[in-house]
């Protein structure tokens, strides 16, 4: 998909580390999600409240920021995925919704969150996000979104029959699809974006089962801890590359700017140069100009 130069400086820039960030950490949500509330056997309501709680706190500190933070802006998304993952778990498995109505009432809420963002005013493309309220409802968009998206990763891996890998491999499928409509087609780049990023967390919640869930069940049997190290690291070392890169930006911006002061320094000493031969001021090639105090008549003073 091609990269988009963000007007706010808040948010990322759409390019392809962004994606392959995105797809890291919403299969690091699925993984330390499940840690926490299965392996760990917290269980799924008071896992998404702590997480929830963790989601507002980072949320908090994203609103307040005032430029990009990478670290701060992917805790927030993490936060998002492994409260969203707790979440669906919570209302499929606990409450017994089933995955149909389960997606119904979170497909219903995504909609009202972009009804009110429409009718806010706000732009839906993210890098036109530059006020407090469109941030606000991005990130609205962004964990109910997830939880969505792991509602229909489960669906998949549970009750299509493609098991784990099938399922992730169908749905990056379609994340290429999109990626192609984006690049050769006319349809909305907004809304090809929001779609792809709902996809990405089902990608992420099949993948991240396939990582963690036993060879028995069709998974690759690493388990939710050594999972979640991997992808944690993985993730860390995806924030620390995308801080070089920003510094490379700041350089190379900072050479351009230092380039252009220069060329216009040499452009007004140029038109200088021109003014004051054009006024005949400057001596033309091969002409003398004789110092007016030695310029007196032989056989005088």
């Amino acid at each position: 998909m091609r990269g988009t130069a963000a007007v706010s400086s808040k948010l990322p820039r759409i390019t392809l580390i962004f994606w392959v960030m995105k797809i890291a950490a919403t299969t690091l949500g699925e993984t330390g999600g499940d840690l926490i509330a299965q392996t760990l056997n917290v269980g799924y309501l008071i896992s998404f409240l702590v997480l929830i709680g963790i989601f507002v706190i980072t949320l908090v500190c994203q609103l307040s920021v005032r430029t990009f933070q990478p670290v701060l802006y992917w805790t927030v998304i993490l936060s998002t995925s492994m409260a969203g993952t707790t979440l669906s778990d919570f209302m499929d498995r606990t409450l017994d919704l089933g995955y149909a109505l389960g997606a119904s009432v979170l497909v219903t809420a995504l909609l009202i969150v972009f009804a009110v963002w429409k009718l806010s005013g706000h732009s839906f493309n993210v890098v036109d996000i530059n006020t407090f309220g469109g941030e606000l409802l991005y990130w609205i968009a962004i964990l109910i979104s997830n939880t969505l998206g792991t509602a229909f990763g489960d669906f998949l891996s549970d009750d299509s029959g493609l098991g784990y890998g099938g399922s992730a491999v169908l749905v990056a499928s379609m994340i290429g699809v999109l990626a192609l409509a984006m690049r050769y087609t006319p349809i909305s780049n907004v809304l090809l974006f929001w779609v792809a990023f709902v996809l990405t967390r089902p990608l992420g919640a099949t993948a991240g089962d396939l990582f963690s869930k036993p060879v028995a069940k069709g998974g690759l049997g690493y388990g939710t801890y050594s999972s979640s190290i991997v992808l944690l690291a993985l993730l860390v070392g995806l924030i620390v590359f995308s801080y070089r890169q920003r510094a490379r930006v700041v350089d190379t911006t900072e050479v351009e700017s230092l380039d252009a002061a220069a060329n216009l320094v040499v452009g007004m000493a140029g038109s200088r140069h021109a003014e004051l031969d054009e006024a005949g001021v400057l001596p033309r090639p091969g002409e003398h100009r004789d110092n007016p105090d030695k310029s007196a008549a032989p056989g005088t003073g």
